[in-house]
């Protein structure tokens, strides 16, 4: 049984970017082939949580829609718990393109002998690039049973390691690895990163 198991976070409703952005150009793909591509570098398997309705199918992984609907991402968390056979599952927003494979291989051990492994910067956690072991499962099935929407809502119900800037700045600049496309002139910005990313074989 491998260690981990990588999911896409990819449900959300792309409101401000007015167009699918997981299906944008970067690299020799997508956004979401890119996110694939760096889960299967770390856990060997990735799957794609796509939100209410089951999208994507044609990627050639698992497809896993929300069981509690309309509960936004935590919802997405929860549906790949439910589904993860390995300890942990490595869980990684689509539209968060520049975090390395390295710094996801570093959750992966940082949460050892936690529930859950979260990157903070700026004094802001990332809880959609993140590792969240089955142990959470409980925590957060009871928080969307209460109403809570909010990602960090189950944390007080679980071990949490968090990683600081410190330790994040060993692999690169951790305010910019963390920058996500929430918009077209956001993607426009940084697509040349993407260009430049040579093609996997």
């Amino acid at each position: 049984m491998p260690a981990a198991t990588g999911f896409v976070v990819a449900g959300g409703r792309s409101a401000r970017m007015g167009l699918d952005k997981a299906l944008l150009p970067w690299g020799d793909g997508t956004l979401l082939d890119h996110a694939l591509r760096r889960l299967q570098a770390v856990c060997g398997e990735a799957r794609i949580l796509s939100g209410p309705e089951p999208r994507y199918v044609d990627r050639g992984v698992p497809v896993i829609t929300d069981i509690v609907k309309n509960a936004g991402p935590l919802a997405g968390i929860h549906a790949g718990l439910l589904h993860l056979d390995a300890p942990a599952g490595l869980f990684l927003a689509v539209d968060v393109p520049l975090v390395p494979s390295v710094v996801l291989a570093a959750l992966l051990r940082a949460s050892d002998g936690h529930d859950a492994a979260v990157p903070v910067v700026n004094g802001q956690p990332e809880p959609l690039c993140a590792v969240y072991r089955q142990s959470c499962r409980e925590a957060v099935a009871r928080r969307l049973e209460g109403g809570e929407r909010k990602m960090t809502s189950f944390w007080p119900d679980v071990r949490v390691r968090t990683l600081d800037e410190a330790e994040l700045a060993a692999f690169g600049d951790p305010a910019g690895m963390f920058r996500n496309l929430n918009t077209l002139e956001e993607y426009r910005r940084l697509r040349p990163r993407g260009r430049r990313l040579r093609p996997l074989s």
